[in-house]
């Protein structure tokens, strides 16, 4: 069982190597394989500038989702008042930077399950939620769920991609265009995971 959040997206990349993990616009759909590959060079690129403890960044895009998800396995907190993460690592120059390989891969020493997550909630704190909640629910590997793109930055629906991820199921980022005829998203059943007791 996953102790940590970069546990996590390490299991799920070796269990569901091929199976969709998160479709977006500009992405298509990428596998776990790829999503992790994503991830961690975000991660690299992050730790070869020596971060500061708490990042945020809001693009409005799939980056925002990759980079809080780095941001975790980086052991760092993501939090709307830390440093704007560098765009520079979204994709551009110190995307999967070779400076942050090292650290990176001494992190695997380091964190643990009380490594901060979000303000006042560990890792292991967090990796608990998302039991409970998937456990109640019953999503596992074959659960797909559409999400407005346009909402990305509210805490259900960063909740919403968390609980995917824990699931090994697949996340679709859908523009408005692409939400015609679907039933409107409800936020309320991923509402209370940032404030439940662990």
């Amino acid at each position: 069982m996953a102790q940590t959040l970069r546990d996590l997206l390490i299991q799920r990349a070796a269990r569901l190597q091929e199976r969709p993990a998160l479709t977006a616009p500009d992405w298509g759909t990428l596998s776990y394989g790829q999503l992790r590959n994503r991830v961690e060079g975000i991660a690299l690129g992050l730790l070869a500038q020596a971060p500061p403890p708490a990042l945020f960044v809001a693009t409005g895009t799939a980056w925002d989702w990759a980079a809080e998800v780095a941001v975790a396995i980086c052991g760092k907190v993501w939090d709307p008042g830390g440093q704007p993460l560098s765009p520079e690592v979204l994709g551009g120059s110190r995307f999967n930077d070779e400076a942050g390989r090292s650290p990176y891969h001494a992190l695997e020493h380091t964190l643990r399950e009380d490594t901060p997550f979000q303000e006042g909630l560990t890792q292991g704190q967090w990796l608990t939620r998302l039991r409970r909640w998937n456990d109640r629910q019953g999503w596992d590997h074959d659960t797909h769920i559409t999400l407005p793109l346009a909402r990305l930055g509210d805490p259900s629906l960063r909740a919403a991609l968390w609980c995917v991820l824990y699931a090994g199921g697949h996340g679709i980022l859908a523009p408005p265009s692409q939400h015609a005829g679907l039933p409107a998203w409800d936020p309320s059943p991923f509402q209370g995971l940032w404030t439940q007791p662990s």
